[in-house]
Parts: structure tokens; sequence; C-alpha cells
């Protein structure tokens, strides 16, 4: 079975510079990496790259033979799409628009899009139209430079499952606009459903571009070692392969252990074995 399974950026030290990030994830066995654009000031500020930031980066990209091949784009939670305050809504454009070119810069095929009309605040039905107005535009964009957003399914109610996803999926009917779930949100979100996680998968036959592999708990969406919660990863990936998806991403974080190293190559071991299991 031919895949590809990506790194996380967070996986790694935050304070690592680009070169040692790029060839730790290929000493560990990761076939590429995905870069973290979220919230944080630091991380949005990547989005303001010169030209030479950017073109530093894609030399260090093609010295080592490893590269970026997307982008999980988390900094709409702060500045969310379907946002009431005509400000932030336009913040969360100008976040978009860079975004799209930063991955055109850098040959970025996904950008992994937060499924949120908003994060810190209560959504409703004016923040979900706003939602759909600014998502028409942020397709728009993604289609002129060839670039595919992917929702990621997400652990609030808005967006938490791939049926939700294609939803907006099937109201813009663009092949920009695609599902890059998160298996382990989908563990989760299937406790709270009659629909399993594997019926659930199969609604977005034809839309799944890629897919998050991450471990859960009940109510746990964050930093639960692999092997240690109720995610089936073989079951998921065979599901997964069905629907043609062949690109992975092994999505868990560093959180200070000095081992980190090893982390990342057991965490390697540990999904390709399930993916070989899914095969």
């Amino acid at each position: 079975m031919n895949y590809s399974l990506g790194l996380y950026e967070k996986a790694m030290p935050n304070t690592l510079p680009w070169e040692e990030k790029l060839t730790i994830a290929k000493k560990s066995g990761f076939d590429y990496l995905e870069m973290s654009v979220d919230e944080t000031d630091e991380k949005l500020a990547r989005l303001e790259w010169s030209k030479e930031e950017r073109e530093s980066l894609l030399d260090l990209m093609h010295k080592h033979d490893f590269y970026i091949r997307s982008m999980c784009l988390s900094g709409h939670r702060k500045y969310p799409l379907g946002s009431p305050d005509e400000k932030i809504r336009q913040q969360s454009l100008d976040i978009m628009e860079k975004a799209i070119q930063l991955a055109d810069d850098l040959g970025i095929r996904i950008i992994q899009l937060a499924g949120y009309d908003v994060y810190y605040e209560e959504g409703n039905a004016e923040t979900e139209h706003y939602f759909k107005e600014n998502l028409k535009k942020a397709v728009e964009m993604a289609s002129e430079k060839g670039i595919i957003l992917g929702f990621e399914t997400m652990e609030t109610n808005f967006m938490n499952t791939v049926s939700k996803s294609m939803k907006y999926v099937k109201q813009i009917r663009s092949p920009y606009l695609q599902v890059y779930p998160d298996l382990g949100n989908l563990t989760n979100a299937a406790l709270a459903s009659d629909r399993s996680v594997y019926a659930d998968i199969d609604q977005g036959q034809g839309h799944i571009v890629a897919a998050h592999l991450k471990e859960t708990v009940p109510n746990v969406f964050r930093e639960v070692p692999f092997g240690t919660g109720h995610v089936d990863f073989s079951k998921g990936i065979e599901k997964l392969f069905e629907h043609g998806v062949n690109r992975f991403v092994a999505e868990f974080w560093y959180t200070g252990n000095p081992e980190w190293e090893k982390d990342l190559v057991q965490a390697n071991e540990f999904i390709r074995s399930h993916i070989e299991k899914g095969a």
C-alpha cells in the first residue's frame, strides 16, 4: 500500500530551528512535515515572512530532501471567519489570504482549516451566516492558487463530524474545499451520537483528502499518548483506505519530555504498525 505519513510540527520543541525540525522528523522515519500556523503571535508572524525567509526554508527542504507539504491553520480560533465583529472577520480573511500565499510559496498542497464558526464565544445563526459567507471567499482565494482547503473535524459541536463538514462542502461545491478529519476527534464525537466513526467517514466519500491520526479518551482531545486511549487506529485507517485516503499526519505534542526524540520514533512505529494492519 502506498501512503505518506507526516509529522505534526508541534510534536517537537518550538525552539528548534527549521533545519533541525526537518532533519529530526526525517531521521525519525516520517515522510513530510505539517506546519502549524496557530493563534499565537509567533506563529501568525510566519504569514509575514519576507521573500528571502521563504526562499531560505525552501533551500533547507531541498538540501535535506524533506518537505513541508501541509499546514494546520488554527489561527482562526482567535480570528474566526464567523465573528460578529466586522474587524475580526476582516482579520480572518487576511490570515486566510496570507496563509494561502505562504502555502503557494512553500509548495504546501493542503491547508487544514479549523471547523469553527467562532471559538471563544457562543455561536448562533449570525455567526454561522458570516462563517459561510467568508468561507466562500476563502475557497475562491484557494482556488486561484490551486491550494486545497480541508476541514478539520473539531472538538466542538459545530463541526465535530465528517457529516457536519460535508454540509458546507456540498453547499460551496468547489474541488478546493474538502474534508481533512481527525480520527481522535471523530472517536469522541461518536460517543455522543448514534452513528459510528466508520459510518461517519462514509459520509465523506470522494471528499476526504488526508487524516490526522491522534489519540483521545472521552472528553479529552489533546496530549493523550498513543496506545493509551480509545481510538481504533487499525479499523479507522482501514476505512480511510477504502475511501482512497493515502495521506496521514501523526498528531501529538511535545510536552517537555527530555526524551522527546524517542517519542517521535515510537509514534512513527506505532502509527505505521496500524497502517499496515489497516491495509
